[in-house]
């Protein structure tokens, strides 16, 4: 069996797909996972994954490309499977990758769909109203014949050694960014929960991505280790891997960290329902107001003035939650 699991996201949207691979790849004889530019780092640490085939949707991420037939033309003739899983969050439709990959010959495609199919699904899936993401796959996964074959937690490669990076001794990472800024600490407070952990004695990592250097820079401030920009995917899941904690958003980095068994102190605003994007299968401590007047709008820019459902956490808090998580694990 030729396989196909298609999950045309962000990073982290990935790493919530990968305990539905290992399900598809323990009957399959070849995975292809095929996902956006911005998920495809993410597609290569996944364990089952035989080949990455990356297409920039027009019907999925903040900035989607316009509608090309070249584009769809080219997909089309790089699919080669026989069967398929559209994995989509709760707010998506499955049906145009199923049309495109009935076009490029998939016989059977399975998803999550509550509109009317037709003849492009084979098997169409309806998600428990509050599973969260990772859940749902499997499920989706289940109901299309591909039983979960292990614990069903995120998993990734085995990460690199990265104490040339991060240095000797225990640490806890604060990863400052977000894809949008609804879902972001303020900078100011980020550098402040720094501070504040280093009073406690304890040695903070910064993380970020290459965009990010300069926010790096502000929120290490001389008292942090700065890796903004100097990580690329398998190096951020070893340093993620070698923390006591980590403190940040609903992000990539919040499931990456889940993914090589770390604890996480979620700082989760309440634009996507934290029921189904938290930290999945680690210890973890959510902090920001859920009931928030954001709450379920899926904003990218926070639409309450002075963004409260995060910035009514303190640096103290942030602390307080590091070490309660920190001494639950031990």
């Amino acid at each position: 069996m030729k396989a196909l699991v298609s999950r045309l996201d962000s990073f982290g949207d990935v790493l919530l797909a990968g305990p539905a691979v290992r399900a598809v790849a323990a009957r399959a004889d070849r995975v292809t996972l095929l996902c956006g530019p911005h998920g495809a780092p993410a597609a290569r640490l996944l364990p089952g994954v035989d080949k990455v085939l990356v297409w920039d949707s027009p019907w999925t991420g903040f900035q989607p490309p316009e509608v090309s037939r070249e584009e769809i033309e080219r997909l089309v003739d790089a699919v080669d499977a026989d069967t398929a899983l559209i994995i989509t969050s709760f707010h998506q439709s499955a049906l145009p990758t199923a049309l495109l990959l009935r076009l490029a010959g998939v016989r059977f495609i399975a998803a999550d769909s509550e509109d009317y199919p037709g003849s492009l699904l084979d098997v169409r899936h309806h998600r428990a109203p509050h599973a969260h993401e990772a859940e749902a796959a499997l499920d989706l996964a289940e109901a299309a014949g591909f039983p979960r074959p292990d614990d069903g937690l995120l998993r990734v490669l085995a990460p690199p050694a990265t104490e040339a990076l991060t240095g000797p001794g225990a640490y806890v990472v604060l990863h400052p960014g977000a894809s949008v800024p609804a879902r972001a600490w303020s900078p100011g407070r980020c550098a402040h929960a720094v501070r504040e952990l280093a009073a406690a004695g304890r040695r903070v990592v910064v993380t970020g991505g290459a965009g990010e250097r300069e926010l790096t820079a502000y929120v290490a401030g001389g008292r942090a280790v700065d890796l903004g920009g100097r990580t690329d995917a398998a190096q951020l899941s070893g340093v993620l891997a070698g923390a006591e904690c980590v403190v940040t958003g609903n992000t990539g980095p919040a499931h990456l960290a889940a993914a090589v068994g770390t604890p996480v102190v979620s700082l989760f605003a309440p634009v996507v329902p934290a029921e189904r994007w938290r930290p999945y299968g680690v210890p973890y401590l959510l902090l920001g107001d859920q009931q928030a007047p954001c709450a379920g709008t899926r904003a990218r820019q926070c639409p309450v003035p002075g963004h409260p459902c995060l910035e009514q956490i303190t640096a103290h808090d942030v602390v307080a939650a590091v070490d309660k998580l920190v001494e639950v694990v031990r």
